[in-house]
């Protein structure tokens, strides 16, 4: 029998310690942690709409003398926006105060005659229904003077002009529409099986078009009722106070985090 050499032996033996079956061997950490999924994502369109907007108009009838501001110009609450030309609505409220004056002192005339029982109440009683009749009719024609000047009702731009100095112009008739690029909100219309999975308060993320710049906003509150046809609700949300260059009109999308 060939004799086997000690050391081929001993170089068998500590290679079939070394070996380990494949099924004893130890698992990789790195491959049994457990597999995570990051947040799923829903989106939706909206759009920057302004709380403070109107479109003014015109509360009488006259022709234009004054409109100090031009298409997207800013203006302070209280700014004249329009004047108007109103000398015959003076002229009125000049006669009608002059009324007043004479209606108020023949009711002290008669009053005195009435303390010496020269004249009897209903005299007094007449005098007194017709300063009430002047005093009123002088209060119109000081409202129709206020109404002569048109004033900016907060801080904001002019949006457009409608009309043009010296145009004479009927009452209600659009004058210019302004806006207030401060306090801009974001509209969203959401499907409406999203419902309860939003709150008031939770955040979401708005990124307008024109900008590209993520803005957290928040959930400010949700519509009063679904549209039947689209089965979306109106969701309306704040902005951050700090946000810049923001107008209204502007789209963009918004993202709402969802649990995986």
């Amino acid at each position: 029998m060939r004799r086997t050499e000690p050391w081929i032996t001993l170089a068998f033996g500590l290679f079939c310690l070394g070996a380990t079956p494949a099924t004893a061997q130890e698992s990789d950490p790195l491959l049994d942690s457990p597999v995570t999924t990051a947040p799923a994502e829903r989106t939706a369109r909206g759009v920057l709409r302004a709380r403070n907007q109107a479109v003014m108009s015109s509360e009488l009838a006259g022709r234009i003398l004054e409109m100090p501001v031009q298409d997207g110009d800013d203006f302070k609450k209280d700014a004249l926006l329009v004047r108007f030309d109103c000398s015959a609505y003076q002229a009125q409220l000049n006669a009608a105060q002059a009324a007043a004056r004479a209606a108020r002192e023949e009711l002290a005339h008669n009053q005195q005659l009435a303390s010496l029982n020269s004249v009897g109440r209903y005299q007094v009683a007449v005098a007194q229904a017709r300063q009430a009749e002047a005093q009123a009719q002088a209060q119109v024609y000081q409202v129709q003077v206020r109404r002569c000047s048109v004033t900016a009702p907060f801080d904001g731009r002019v949006v457009s002009r409608r009309v043009q100095p010296h145009e004479s112009v009927a009452s209600g008739t659009p004058l210019l529409e302004i806006v207030d690029n401060r306090t801009l909100e974001i509209h969203l219309l959401i499907p409406s099986s999203w419902l309860g999975s939003l709150k008031q308060g939770e955040t979401f993320e708005f990124t307008p078009d024109e900008t590209g710049q993520p803005l957290q906003a928040e959930i400010k509150r949700l519509g009063a009722r679904i549209d039947e046809g689209s089965q979306t609700l109106l969701l309306i949300g704040t902005l951050p106070a700090d946000s810049q260059g923001l107008l209204a009109g502007m789209s963009g999308s918004a993202r709402f985090a969802v649990a995986p």
